[in-house]
């Protein structure tokens, strides 16, 4: 060790912080009995934590949890047939394969997510399911795990990578021609508006994938120096932003197949995934407008001294910049998007949350609703709080707040 590495390495020993060990009954009593004040707070607070665990302790010692696997199938698909739902498992299988194949390639992000969903499905598979179910899920473990073996396999490799990409884009529509059917080539399922928890997926990754690019293109239409197209955006953000989602679901259930010819209206569901995704979009593009300004000047003055035009400079220099300011408020209307699925029900579509109607016009399962309740708790809290994950990875990855 030269005399600059040995300075280095004194400097680093001096700044370290100290480390103070406090007792457990120490702590106790300067943070909760330092004063007569917090000691009856500490009381009435413990009471009150220890009651209302008691109380929900015992309620689901006896809840008739058994309500859930019965329904499993109902809640999750809705009246999806049954000798078709291979197509729902192989839609599953395929987005294992590649998130494990995403996960061995690159690593970091992907590797956890991609460890997470074979982990969750194992976890799952040990449940008392139905034999048939079990095998389906340790699939879908195996899907991830073969996907991963490949990726590991294809690092470095380019074309891999192009073909990865190409995969990931064709996922989406792939999908639903598999969930839905094509006439001719694969039976097309019917009541599509009954399809339980699938199609809260199905309408959240639909107005997360079209959302996001027509409010970024909102975003950048409202601060174009044409006035025309400034104008009209700025109209569509505040008019969508100004009215109540339900109030927009309820009009293209009822009005806007009244306004529409009979050969060119969509159905239920495509009226309400369009209705989601434009709601979403104006409030993304919002999101997208305070990146924006968030950059500042120099850097456009910056691009233009080395010879880019004007569209290089957004797509290149700006964007990028701006969508990485703004991941938190981006995911949050994602989560928010995939929560206000749940209104689809007031226009006669049964996603997870509605779906429990159904059953609990069951007789044997009346009482239930609580039950059901948590479990669609517990199923939203999994999925929005998985999304706020990858939005925390994401920002540590890029140094979001630190650079």
């Amino acid at each position: 060790m030269n005399d600059n590495q040995q300075i280095v390495h004194t400097v680093k020993e001096q700044l370290r912080p100290p480390i103070e060990r406090i007792p457990v009954f120490r702590w106790l009593k300067e943070n909760l009995f330092s004063s007569w004040l917090n000691v009856i707070l500490t009381v009435v607070s413990t009471a009150l934590i220890v009651t209302v665990v008691f109380g929900l302790l015992k309620w689901a010692l006896g809840a008739r949890w058994e309500v859930i696997p019965a329904n499993l199938k109902l809640l999750l698909v809705g009246t999806y047939p049954v000798e078709y739902l291979w197509r729902v498992w192989t839609t599953g299988y395929m987005i294992a394969f590649l998130l494990g194949f995403s996960g061995g390639s690159h690593g970091g992000l992907m590797r956890r997510v991609s460890t997470i969903v074979a982990s969750v499905s194992v976890l799952f598979a040990i449940l008392p399911f139905p034999w048939g179910t079990r095998g389906w899920l340790v699939g879908i473990a195996v899907a991830a795990a073969v996907g991963f073996g490949l990726g590991h396999l294809s690092k470095g490799i380019r074309w891999c990578k192009r073909l990865e990409i190409a995969a990931w884009i064709l996922s989406f529509p792939i999908s639903l021609v598999l969930l839905n059917g094509v006439a001719g080539i694969l039976p097309v399922i019917e009541r599509r508006t009954t399809w339980g928890f699938l199609l809260n997926l199905i309408a959240a990754v639909v107005g997360i994938g079209l959302s996001f690019p027509i409010g970024v293109l909102l975003a950048l239409g409202r601060r174009s120096e044409l006035p025309a197209l400034r104008w009209v955006c700025t109209a569509y953000i505040e008019i969508i932003r100004g009215v109540p989602l339900i109030s927009l679901l309820f009009m293209a259930s009822i009005m806007l197949q009244l306004l529409l010819p009979a050969n060119i209206r969509p159905d239920l569901l495509i009226r309400a995934m369009m209705t989601i995704t434009a709601f979403s979009a104006a409030y993304m593009a919002e999101n997208v407008r305070g990146g924006l300004q968030a950059i500042p000047r120099g850097q456009y003055e910056a691009a233009s001294a080395v010879g880019l035009n004007k569209a290089l400079i957004t797509i290149l220099i700006i964007l990028p910049q701006a969508l990485r300011l703004v991941i938190p408020a981006i995911v949050g209307q994602f989560i928010s998007l995939f929560m206000d699925t749940t209104l689809f029900g007031f226009i006669a579509i049964l996603e997870l949350l509605n779906i429990t109607r159904s059953i609990m016009g069951n007789i044997e399962w009346r009482g239930t609703i609580f039950e059901l309740y948590v479990f669609i708790g517990i199923v939203f809290w999994i999925l929005c709080y998985s999304m706020s994950y990858i939005s925390r990875r994401m920002e540590k990855t890029l140094g979001v707040g630190e650079r």
